[in-house]
């Protein structure tokens, strides 16, 4: 699973589309946390955080919105951002 972001302890990943289901989302990984966002709505899918991780992911996953999908849709990965 190609990581797309780390930052303030938070991983975000992108499993490849054979191997996953819709809708469009991307994996978090906060400590001993485990979570799935949906990136049209940002709702989580699967799993919980912690609200303030939470937060900052939705914050993240809002300014990158576009390169995200775009990437859920060609598969081409690659390294976004941080929140800084």
């Amino acid at each position: 699973m190609p990581e797309i972001c780390r930052f303030y302890g938070i991983i975000i990943r992108m499993f490849l589309i054979d191997r996953e289901h819709p809708p469009k989302h991307i994996h978090i990984k906060y400590g001993e946390y485990d979570a799935v966002m949906e990136l049209m709505n940002f709702n989580l899918i699967e799993g919980q955080i912690p609200k303030k991780c939470r937060q900052l992911v939705r914050e993240w996953a809002e300014m990158h919105q576009e390169e995200l999908i775009e990437m859920w849709d060609t598969q081409n990965f690659r390294s976004i951002e941080p929140l800084e």
